[in-house]
């Protein structure tokens, strides 16, 4: 019985610190490993996926199901020619790429896959670390993760992948202001930072009184927060350059962008470190408001679901959800233009989190924070995100000229045609043609364009 009631209790920071140091070194591998199994797998699963929905098998001969054409794409890149340009700078062009993979992989250490559990006679959560600010520790290793695509594009000597670099800074420091935002309103409401007590803080019970019953609310901030969770999904793209906000590759504009000079290993990992921020951002967003490692309703009315080791269970379900989101998108939408693309940052996505974020503020200032008020945050969230996409103020649309208007604005007449005393020079074949049929003398002191 004390064993349930142990595996019942969500993690604390007081929880962590104590693992002898076999177990915590047991974490980070499991860590480590499963963001490079994800990786793999979600290479595989965005290639399947595709595939489906554009009625093609996909990877299907390298192993059951194609399971092992990510694999034996690594090989090859592996044995693949390593060519290094001769204006780029040797030290830089080589960690870049490893920079991007370490920043992605170090924000699945505060990640929690799962309540505390007995591993070998020890009680210890299924996290490698918490500390009471584990969320801007991961938007720190977000924020790092651009200096590995800058740099890559800086020190390979080019001027597409500095045009790459450089689009990736100025897209992910804008994007990282609207998420950083949509944090705020979960701080606000869960009341710490700490990435265990936000799992906590959406597992409580609390019911909601309509018309003498008690009925159970939901508690995952992406219902309370809704706002907050759709501008923290399209930044998350835009973060992790995914399509349609694939803008620093655009193969369209800028060849590969940051990494057209890589190859081999080099350019596997930073294909890497894209994946590994996928999985990892999926995982922060399944933990900020998708309720982390609880089970959903309706398998919450078993009472062990939330006990045990099968938490990990709907964790990687939520993940592998997210995951399916970001192929879906990739799929179905366009790429946008650079201009659209920076302008719907700033001017659409920025406003509208800074006034969601009055309102939430307004509604906490409440003494009594209630359940009916926090549907009611929810409610009004979802009304100022519905009138913001309704009526916001586009650009506005120029009467369109009739078609007398058009001809009369146009220089030459109905057609725009090309003055008639312009002169084409000739050809060199046509001068050394006039140059045999006629005098030297002639043809020297002629004018070219009179001949």
């Amino acid at each position: 019985m004390n064993a349930v009631i142990l595996a019942a209790q969500d993690p604390t920071l007081a929880d962590f610190g104590k693992d002898p140091w076999w177990l915590v070194l047991g974490k980070i591998v499991f860590a480590f490993a499963f963001g490079l199994l994800a990786t793999l797998l979600g290479v595989w699963f965005e290639r399947r996926v595709v595939g489906r929905m554009a009625v093609r098998p996909g990877p299907n001969q390298v192993g059951p199901f194609g399971l092992l054409q990510t694999l034996a794409d690594g090989l090859k890149m592996a044995f693949k020619e390593d060519i290094l340009p001769r204006a780029a700078d040797k030290v830089v062009f080589f960690f870049a790429p490893t920079i991007s993979v370490i920043s992605a992989v170090t924000a699945l250490s505060v990640i929690p896959f799962g309540p505390k559990v007995s591993i070998f006679g020890h009680w210890t959560p299924l996290q490698v670390t918490d500390v009471s600010v584990a969320v801007l520790v991961i938007l720190a290793c977000s924020s790092m993760g651009v200096y590995g695509i800058v740099l890559g594009g800086w020190a390979s000597g080019s001027t597409y992948p500095l045009l790459g670099g450089l689009r990736s800074s100025a897209q992910m420091i804008s994007y990282e202001v609207a998420m950083g935002l949509s944090i705020v309103a979960v701080f606000m409401t869960a009341g710490t930072m700490s990435t265990s007590g936000i799992v906590a803080a959406q597992g409580d019970a609390t019911q909601l009184s309509i018309g003498g019953f008690d009925l159970p609310a939901p508690g995952w901030y992406a219902i309370l927060l809704l706002p907050s969770f759709i501008i923290f999904f399209i930044a998350m793209v835009g973060e992790t350059n995914r399509a349609p906000f694939d803008l620093p590759e655009a193969e369209s504009e800028l060849v590969a962008g940051f990494m057209t000079e890589y190859s081999s290993l080099k350019f596997a990992l930073f294909m890497l470190s894209e994946y590994v921020a996928m999985v990892t951002m999926s995982a922060v967003t399944t933990t900020l408001f998708l309720g982390g490692w609880r089970a959903p309703w309706p398998i919450t009315l078993w009472s062990g679901a939330n006990e045990g080791w099968w938490p990990m269970l709907w964790f990687f379900g939520k993940v592998i959800l997210l995951v399916f989101v970001f192929v879906w998108l990739r799929g179905t939408l366009p790429r946008l233009r650079y201009d659209q693309f920076m302008r719907f940052g700033w001017k659409v996505l920025l406003p509208i989190n800074l006034v969601w974020i009055l309102v939430l503020a307004g509604l906490r200032s409440i003494e009594d924070w209630q359940t009916n008020d926090r549907l009611l945050a929810t409610a009004i969230g979802a009304g100022v995100l519905l009138l913001a996409t309704l009526f916001w103020p586009g650009k506005k649309k120029q009467p369109k000229p009739s078609p007398q208007e058009q001809v009369d604005s146009r220089p030459y007449g109905s057609f725009p045609l090309p003055p008639m005393d312009l002169q084409v020079p000739p050809s060199p074949r046509t001068r050394r043609v006039v140059a045999e049929r006629e005098p030297a003398n002639v043809v020297a002191g002629s004018d070219s364009r009179e001949v």
